[in-house]
């Protein structure tokens, strides 16, 4: 009988242990192979469970699966396993990670983590906007201009909207958000309004499929750094600072730090240990 250990944790914290986005991290992934990943994935059922192993370009080698596939690359998974080999390893406060979109480096202040991202790709999308509005269940006066599909890591919709009001009144309708598709042939839409650099706070949600039905995500690291992206698009060369919001209406209030320096993204936030455990197989 194999025996593994595991942790979980929550990852972009706000004012309380129980925020954030759950987090499953297994201690030594040497061994398992993708099936056996995938299905340890499912038994956890959180958005994303991460399996460290052995790396030769990093401080580990890390794979990251949801209940139903697995990802080259996500936010929460990526500062919340760092913060789990730091305490395995030793790391120190400076580490990397090696994942299938590539080498990412993650540092620390205490338990506030902070990833830098990709350099981030981004293209035109083909929907109107009226059809854009109404697969999000919004109006074509509640979005601002312009959304963009966005890659720094992995591509996902983002789109702006003109008021935090409009970030809470989105409904997407599952069939019509089905038919938004990224490269990987994935629907998942970030919906965001930009209080400004006066404010330099950002109020968002993220969507995405789950069989017939459209879930929502209490933070997502991923879409921050595209967001990150959204933001070089449309004001190259300008540094741009925000405390980013999600999760309240999941009832999992999070709280995110995007920095844009020099056309650089970072995504920080803090990871609160929660508990740890082993799983017989």
């Amino acid at each position: 009988m194999k025996h593994l250990t595991y942790r979980i944790v929550n990852v972009f914290t706000r004012g309380g242990r129980l925020t954030g986005n759950p987090l499953c991290v297994f201690e030594d992934g040497t061994g398992l192979d993708t099936e056996a990943m995938q299905a340890l994935a499912r038994q956890f059922n959180l958005s994303e469970t991460t399996f460290i192993l052995p790396s030769e370009k990093a401080t580990a080698r890390v794979r990251i699966f949801t209940p139903s596939y697995e990802m080259p690359f996500a936010g929460h998974p990526t500062l919340g396993t760092a913060h789990v080999v730091r305490a395995l390893k030793g790391a120190g406060d400076a580490l990397s990670l090696e994942m299938k979109a590539g080498v990412i480096p993650v540092s620390a202040q205490g338990d506030r983590w902070t990833l830098t991202a990709n350099a981030p790709t981004w293209r035109e999308v083909n929907e109107p906007l009226g059809t854009l509005a109404m697969m999000l269940g919004l109006s074509v006066a509640d979005l601002a201009d312009r959304p963009l599909w966005v890659k720094s890591g992995k591509e996902q919709l983002i789109v702006p909207v003109r008021s935090p009001d409009a970030v809470r009144r989105a409904r997407p309708v599952p069939d019509a958000f089905s038919r938004l598709a990224s490269v990987d042939g994935q629907s998942m839409a970030y919906v965001f309004a930009d209080e400004g650099d006066a404010k330099g706070t950002v109020v968002s949600r993220f969507f995405f499929p789950s069989g017939a039905a459209v879930l929502e995500d209490p933070a997502t690291g991923s879409a921050c750094a595209n967001l990150g992206g959204w933001f070089c698009a449309l004001r190259p060369g300008a540094d741009v600072t925000r405390v980013v919001s999600q999760g309240d209406e999941v009832a999992r209030p999070s709280t995110l730090f995007l920095g844009v320096a020099h056309g650089a993204i970072t995504v920080g936030g803090a990871v609160a240990d929660l508990g740890r455990g082993t799983l017989s197989l």
